[in-house]
């Protein structure tokens, strides 16, 4: 016990007061019409929740959050394996390529903002080179309605790739060189050996990575509210994060931005609970 209060309770407290508190005070203030700009408070149930799935606002924001979740996810894993392949070797020009792929990691969510934006907006970096390949009219990657969501997903997906990079080349470091030799020696090709050796040993890197790129697909925010402001249009690129901001703090509607909030994290919470059992059932069957 007095271990525990030596080393576990200062972790406990800052886990209490810094996230139990809040997501209690948030339920419960989604149970209100709490609005500064239109008093008194008062206690409204569940007329909130059931006013969500009405709101096109709201699941507008749902469907972009299913849409770059799902892209970032896919994409990332895909190509963070691949490159973490590739970058499996020793060399010093490997360990350089290493901290080249992971910088985007440690930079912030604004700063990596600002600079796609210079790059991909109209008339920017991008646009200026394809002008000088003689192409008049560029794809508007942050002006088209039907290109801007796909471009922050873009954004995103290159910001967390040397998150997912590194985490496979750890699981990488544990695959058994004896066991890819023998395999060799049976006579399996290299598709092969990755099929039924490296696969199989990669399966608790894809559970951490598959999670946390959820979790970073759907409380996605600051690179909507920097590049695009939840446009072009109405509500184009707007993620339920957005949202959440946007209705609480914009409009003043605490109570039904409360709501979303616990939506998002009921959401988030179950999608990952569902993923992390799927995948870890997946790793014991391997």
């Amino acid at each position: 016990m007095f271990h525990f209060l030596t080393f576990g309770a200062p972790g406990l407290v800052v886990f209490l007061v810094f996230v139990l508190i809040p997501i209690a005070l948030t339920v419960r203030t989604s149970f209100t019409n709490q609005n500064p700009a239109n008093p008194p408070t008062k206690w409204v149930g569940l007329r909130n929740y059931t006013r969500l799935f009405g709101d096109a606002d709201f699941t507008g924001a749902l469907k972009n959050t299913v849409i770059l979740t799902v892209i970032v996810t896919v994409v990332a894993n895909v190509l963070g394996l691949a490159i973490a392949q590739m970058l499996d070797r020793r060399g010093r020009l490997y360990n350089a390529l290493r901290s080249v792929f992971f910088t985007p990691v440690v930079l912030s969510s604004v700063v990596v903002s600002v600079i796609w934006e210079a790059i991909l907006s109209d008339d920017g970096l991008l646009d200026s080179a394809l002008h000088s390949l003689g192409i008049a009219h560029p794809p508007g990657w942050l002006s088209d309605p039907n290109l801007a969501l796909y471009s922050v997903a873009f954004i995103i997906t290159w910001q967390v790739l040397g998150f997912c990079v590194v985490v496979y080349l750890a699981g990488l470091a544990g695959v058994s060189p004896e066991m890819l030799e023998a395999a060799e020696m049976d006579g399996a090709g290299r598709l092969a050996r990755f099929r039924h050796v490296t696969w199989p040993m990669l399966a608790p890197a894809v559970t951490i990575n598959t999670i946390m790129l959820l979790i970073t697909g759907f409380k996605a925010y600051d690179q909507i509210q920097v590049i695009t402001n939840g446009g072009p249009g109405n509500g184009t690129t707007a993620t339920i994060a957005f949202q959440v901001v946007q209705t609480t703090f914009t409009g003043n509607h605490i109570g039904y931005g409360a709501a979303m909030a616990t939506a998002m994290l009921a959401i988030i919470a179950v999608l990952s609970v569902a993923a992390l059992r799927v995948l870890q059932r997946r790793e014991v069957t391997l």
